[in-house]
């Protein structure tokens, strides 16, 4: 079995779609075991359809509040995942200060989906049912109940 991580940061550019997303799939699947945060590069407003997709899955987004990595008053992370290239620079300059492991999951941002309001949310969707796949496949073994 594979260790579990004290403590994991999820972080992305505004801290407003994609992290958020990750942090609520871990915080669901894990949050009785692991301290999971999320955070961005620069702090934006929770993004409402973020709110609606993770609704569908039974995870209350709505009090989510947005920070950004330099507004963390923790920074004692065993594990920083990365979603955006910008926020994986960022992570990367944070080990300097702190000894953390670093994994870089590029994952679209689907804020750039133009279209009507069902082809926006599909795209949302797609996001996070891809962040919940890797979220399962990375801490999978994890799962198992501890003896």
């Amino acid at each position: 079995m594979v260790d579990l991580p004290d403590a994991v940061l999820f972080c992305c550019s505004q801290n407003s779609v994609r992290s958020p997303m990750a942090e609520g799939l871990l915080k669901h699947l894990l949050g009785h075991r692991v301290y999971v945060d999320s955070a961005g590069v620069r702090a934006n407003d929770i993004d409402g359809f973020v709110i609606e997709v993770m609704e569908e899955l039974g995870i209350n987004m709505s009090k989510h509040r947005t920070k950004s990595i330099d507004d963390l008053e923790d920074t004692s992370f065993d594990l920083i995942i990365s979603l955006s290239p910008e926020a994986q620079h960022k992570a990367v300059e944070l080990t300097r200060t702190m000894a953390c492991d670093v994994e870089f999951w590029n994952t679209f941002d689907p804020t750039l989906v133009e279209g009507n309001r069902e082809t926006r949310l599909d795209a949302y969707r797609q996001v996070r049912d891809q962040l919940q796949k890797r979220i399962q496949e990375r801490f999978t073994l994890d799962l198992k109940p501890d003896v």
